[in-house]
């Protein structure tokens, strides 16, 4: 296998950064203490899916998710699913003092006493890579990453990061983001929370850099869009917890939204474009990556967008060797970071190949999930049962 130099490492992380920078994308087509890890594999269906699944056994299911179909997605999300609030209350309850206020939702804690592979002596994880911030204005590449909001308790509100994608039935038009699971819902005997909204391109001028006064609408370049429709796997709806473990392995969440003030365009149209999503994406086709999003626990104070740019490909591990894999990398990012997308050059573009899961209380370390078919397969099903 041909290795890179360090020059050539350095250079091909500044390809993806500056792809993603630079190129406006509009879419048209405490450590894990893991035994090492094979590739992540293809969970491709075997078989066709029987319609009309059985969800009253959801665990006995989980098994069998790979298999199923657009309905059978859309069965387990309108017995198990998010349930939109009106326009108007989502848009009375945010307020330029909650958007900056908001506590960072931190990347669950790696929970090394369940890895299950490879065990801390076998493998060396990345060195730390210091988070970068991005600089203003935020390039037009750039507006697909945002903040996510959301209202956990009737006192308490919080923040993640998120990425608009691509939507295959309706391209150039998309109303998709990509988040994490744990971003959106509270996992294993928990809901859905409330007023979930992502802010595209937040702080993109800088106004509110430094703790300087700002408005809503500098904050809010874009406008803010409210969730009307939102898909997790039942994995982590029923397994999911406070620390990293087998559910982390499914921690990804898919967000349909509309602008709350009622705009005709879609959010792609609005800030000009969307990234592919690259499932089955594999460390050795991924020489280099950067992970992107707002980080709000100190030493930052969630204004700034922030990268950080691994020359080198990401450590794999699990907690569950029959579920796709971990992938880590170095990063000091911290809470609010959540959801945050993982970005690799695929055709000399920028495509989405993770999001932001699972961090350590040292902030040297991120992981994500690896987005397989499973993944793939929520995605399409979802876009399949949107309004044309």
């Amino acid at each position: 296998m041909r290795t890179l130099n360090n020059r050539s490492r350095a250079a091909a992380a500044a390809a993806v950064l500056t792809v993603l920078s630079l190129t406006a994308t509009a879419c048209n087509d405490d450590d894990p203490k893991p035994n090492a890890a094979p590739p992540a594999a293809s969970s491709a269906s075997s078989g066709a899916a029987k319609p009309g699944i059985d969800l009253k056994d959801l665990q006995a299911q989980i098994a069998k998710m790979q298999d199923w179909s657009a309905d059978d997605w859309e069965k387990f999300a309108s017995q198990h699913g998010f349930s939109p609030e009106t326009f108007k209350s989502v848009k009375d309850y945010w307020d330029l003092g909650k958007l900056q206020t908001a506590q960072g939702v931190k990347p669950k804690e790696a929970n090394a006493a369940q890895a299950k592979t490879p065990t801390r002596a076998e493998v060396r994880f990345p060195a730390a890579i210091p988070a970068k911030p991005e600089k203003h204005p935020y390039s037009a590449g750039t507006a697909v990453v945002g903040k996510i909001f959301m209202q956990v308790s009737e006192k308490q509100w919080s923040e993640c990061s998120g990425t608009v994608v691509a939507d295959p039935k309706h391209p150039g038009k998309s109303n998709l983001v990509w988040t994490a699971a744990h971003c959106v819902h509270e996992g294993k005997g928990g809901n859905f929370f409330k007023k979930i909204s992502f802010v595209p391109s937040y702080n993109r001028t800088g106004a509110a850099s430094g703790g300087k006064k700002a408005t809503f609408e500098q904050v809010a370049p874009y406008g803010m869009f409210a969730a009307d429709a939102i898909r997790v796997t039942p994995t982590w709806t029923t397994e999911g917890g406070e620390t990293g473990g087998p559910a982390s392995q499914y921690d990804f969440a898919l967000l349909h939204v509309h602008n709350e003030d009622g705009g005709g365009k879609s959010l792609e149209e609005t800030v000009g474009g969307a990234v592919p999503v690259w499932f089955n994406a594999q460390p050795d086709t991924v020489p280099s990556l950067a992970a992107y999003g707002y980080p709000a626990d100190a030493p930052f104070d969630g204004a700034e967008l922030e990268h950080c740019d691994s020359a080198v490909k990401a450590t794999v591990y699990a907690y569950d060797l029959s579920r796709p894999p971990m992938q880590s990398i170095g990063c000091t990012m911290t809470g609010g970071s959540s959801g945050g997308g993982w970005f690799a050059q695929r055709g000399g573009k920028p495509a989405l190949i993770g999001n932001t899961s699972v961090g350590n209380s040292t902030s040297t370390m991120l992981a994500s999930p690896t987005l397989t078919d499973t993944a793939r397969k929520m995605y399409e099903a979802f876009a399949d049962k949107l309004p044309k």
